[in-house]
């Protein structure tokens, strides 16, 4: 059977639905293109009609397409045989006024020097494109900060129930598939944001089903898991060692959250000693993750289950009843509050990382401290805008390391100052390739007189260079590594 997806894909703009704002922006950055010749970017979560909306745009102003994804052709060189040809170039004429769109797809999957050069290819198309192009992206922010100041950007929002289901109402009406009213409003709740999903579902269903109804949809949810509720009640309340391990393995959660669940509610029916059992299993169960953190065998997760499950239910001591409130993590919503803090500092270790070829971690916990104090409130005004330039940083992300406010002139102003080290620096690099090869030529013949004449002079100095130059390069060789080397 033909991908419903595929085979009803809007083909038009008019047809896109669920963000009517979005689609309006579009069109209107189409037709103005020839007076601001920008490339735009569309960001969004998956599913919600960005891909489909460029094509149908393509459609409307009667331009052929050419696609490029990012994740699997991502290198400098294929970036410019491609898209950059695609992009430049006027000679391949046809659609309108000889305009043709190039949209890049998963652009996002774009990260520094891991593409090897792939993304400064990209962000140098985009400011001298001749032609139209869409940059598609799931994650706005993974992108490059230069990349994403070339563009300009449209969000796309989740698509709502409500807007999902004439769409699911349409593809019944052409398919000629019989539902009940409630199925359909099943399918687009369950799938409330994600368009492409529910019609994934709807043909999943249409397929095994005369007719669609209500009970389908809801029995098939129910009997792919255990509310954690039921679980949670299952667990402290009722079931022995075993059953409250087997009632687990229906729960739609991974190990690393549902520990979350249990230690945070078991204290509401457990008290002193069967409390403190409850907790020392946990506690074991909290090691056998960590060594899955550590070494990525997820099988021992099932020992980790074991513990959290099993182990707490044989440390109940009595038996528990009535009604107990139980509530989700407490350490879920100390993580909400601080997500943008802690999307801030992997951002920059991410920067930092791909740059100095070190882990995250190592750019976390070594290299951001230091960075901190020696630009703490860019004090050391040379060196944080070296330090924007060298991690393409931007102005919450300078704010964020050197404590000072993203809005103040004095961090646009270093922001600002970065970009143009930036650009000066690519120019350097380039000429820098010719330099080095006539130094190559020059150099022998200059330096075997002066080696000589040092030899005969005095060796004893000769030597004490020797010791100095070693010493010196063993200091570079640490800040090398360590990722300060450049800003010393």
């Amino acid at each position: 059977m033909v991908d419903w997806t595929e085979k009803y894909r809007p083909s038009t703009l008019s047809e896109v639905r669920g963000n009517n704002k979005a689609r309006d922006a579009l069109a209107e950055w189409a037709e103005t293109w020839d007076d601001h010749r920008e490339a735009v970017i569309l960001h969004g979560a998956p599913g919600v009609g960005k891909t489909s909306a460029a094509h149908a745009l393509a459609a409307d102003m009667d331009w052929p397409t050419i696609e490029l994804n990012a994740s699997d052709q991502r290198t400098k060189a294929v970036v410019e045989r491609v898209a950059g040809e695609a992009a430049k170039s006027g000679t391949l004429t046809g659609g309108s006024a000889g305009r043709r769109l190039v949209v890049l797809d998963e652009a996002d999957n774009l990260h520094g020097n891991v593409d090897r050069g792939g993304s400064r290819a990209i962000t140098s198309l985009v400011k001298e494109a001749g032609q139209p192009m869409v940059l598609i992206a799931n994650e706005f922010y993974d992108m490059s900060n230069s990349l994403r100041n070339a563009c300009e950007t449209i969000e796309f929002r989740d698509v709502s129930a409500r807007s999902i289901l004439p769409v699911l109402r349409d593809i019944c009406r052409r398919e000629e598939v019989e539902y009940e009213s409630e199925a359909l409003e099943a399918i687009a709740e369950s799938n409330s944001g994600d368009l492409r999903g529910a019609v994934n579902d709807l043909q999943a269903l249409a397929e095994v089903n005369e007719q669609l109804t209500a009970e389908d949809v809801v029995t098939g949810d129910r009997d792919r898991t255990t509310g954690i509720f039921d679980f949670l009640d299952a667990l402290i309340k009722e079931e022995d060692a075993e059953g409250a391990l087997r009632s687990s393995y229906d729960v739609d959660e991974t190990p690393d959250d549902l520990i979350n669940w249990i230690e945070d509610n078991v204290p509401k029916d457990f008290h002193g000693a069967e409390l403190a059992d409850a907790y020392d299993n946990l506690a074991n169960a909290d090691r056998w993750l960590g060594r899955v953190r550590a070494t990525q065998d997820y099988s021992y997760w099932r020992y980790a289950g074991d513990a959290m499950t099993a182990g707490v239910a044989a440390a109940r001591r009595e038996p528990k009843g009535g009604w107990t409130r139980y509530g989700p993590p407490s350490y879920w919503s100390k993580l909400g509050r601080s997500r943008g803090t802690r999307e801030k500092r992997d951002y920059v270790a991410q920067h930092i990382a791909e740059s100095s070829g070190m882990s995250m971690a190592s750019a976390r916990n070594d290299v951001m401290p230091f960075l901190s104090a020696m630009t703490h409130h860019c004090k050391n005004r040379e060196l944080t805008v070296t330090m924007a330039a060298r991690y393409d940083l931007d102005a919450e992300h300078v704010a964020f390391i050197t404590g000072s406010g993203k809005d103040t002139n004095k961090v646009q102003d270093i922001v600002a100052d970065a970009a143009e080290l930036r650009d000066k620096e690519a120019v350097s690099h380039a000429e820098g390739a010719f330099e080095g090869a006539t130094r190559t030529i020059e150099e022998p013949e200059t330096n075997d007189d002066s080696d000589d004449d040092e030899a005969s002079d005095d060796p004893t100095d000769t030597d004490e260079e020797g010791d100095q130059g070693a010493d010196a390069g063993d200091d570079q060789a640490d800040d090398s590594q360590s990722g300060l080397g450049d800003f010393y």
